[in-house]
């Protein structure tokens, strides 16, 4: 088997910047944990700026694009959110690599579904279509289906983000083994029509070695919750350590 390139990491910042704003006060700082993730290994960062600003707030989604421009010259940032003409707007200010597109209401706790790309491909089009002519890679999240990974192809997307909740919250071997099979064939679906592949939700450092090891090919994986508890543990740039340990393939994959 020909070599693969390991996915990458990209940390989520959210749950740093939720408990920061649960006082008004500047810590924990949403930039030097970002600092302190890039320093340890991490691809990029990840944020989904609100319009509550529950967590993380227009302030910290310029202060961290600043940071990587400035500091870490070919690092990601990656900006997801629903495209309402408020998020496209930030977005082509800021100008991140990367903008993942979710079928979030603005209520939801957090992402917990992908797009229906059959059904809102007439909403969908146009909004990547802006974004890459603005030189924005597109990536668009969708639910474990081949069908939804195959109608995303046409929408101009260069990537799909796969839910990987359903797996995240499986623990008997049959249903973790039964949401991998669909992981997996939405993911060949994905490449077979030319998208790369992106993956995030609930994924741990016991269930990510099983996923890249079913998926080799995946380009990133954006990681938050889990690599923030672990970080209570072990501290922030242990953590990120794990996690691209993690990710890492085998150098005979």
């Amino acid at each position: 088997m020909s070599a693969h390139s390991s996915p990458v990491l990209s940390v989520n910042l959210n749950a740093i910047a939720h408990l920061r704003n649960r006082r008004d006060l500047p810590w924990p700082s949403v930039t030097g944990l970002g600092r302190i993730s890039l320093d340890a290994g991490a691809n990029g960062l990840t944020v989904h700026p609100r319009p509550d600003e529950r967590h993380i707030r227009r302030t910290d989604v310029f202060e961290l694009r600043d940071l990587i421009r400035r500091d870490y010259s070919g690092r990601e940032y990656n900006i997801e959110g629903f495209p309402t003409e408020e998020f496209l707007e930030l977005v082509e200010e800021v100008h991140p690599d990367q903008v993942t597109l979710v079928p979030d209401d603005p209520a939801q706790s957090t992402s917990d579904h992908g797009w229906d790309t059959q059904a809102y491909a007439g909403f969908l089009a146009p909004v990547v279509a802006r974004l890459k002519a603005r030189g924005m890679r597109v990536s668009i999240f969708i639910d474990a289906e081949p069908r939804m990974a195959i109608a995303a192809a046409p929408l101009g997307a260069g990537r799909v983000e796969l839910y990987t909740g359903p797996y995240g919250h499986t623990f008997t071997p049959a249903a973790k083994a039964a949401t991998l099979d669909d992981l997996a064939a939405t993911a060949e679906a994905a490449r077979s029509v030319g998208l790369d592949v992106n993956v995030g939700h609930d994924l741990t450092l016991d269930n990510l070695p099983p996923l890249v090891a079913r998926i080799p090919f995946v380009a990133e994986a954006s990681i938050g919750h889990a690599l923030i508890a672990d970080a209570l543990l072990l501290g922030m740039g242990e953590a990120v350590k794990r996690y691209c340990a993690a990710l890492a393939l085998p150098e005979s994959a």
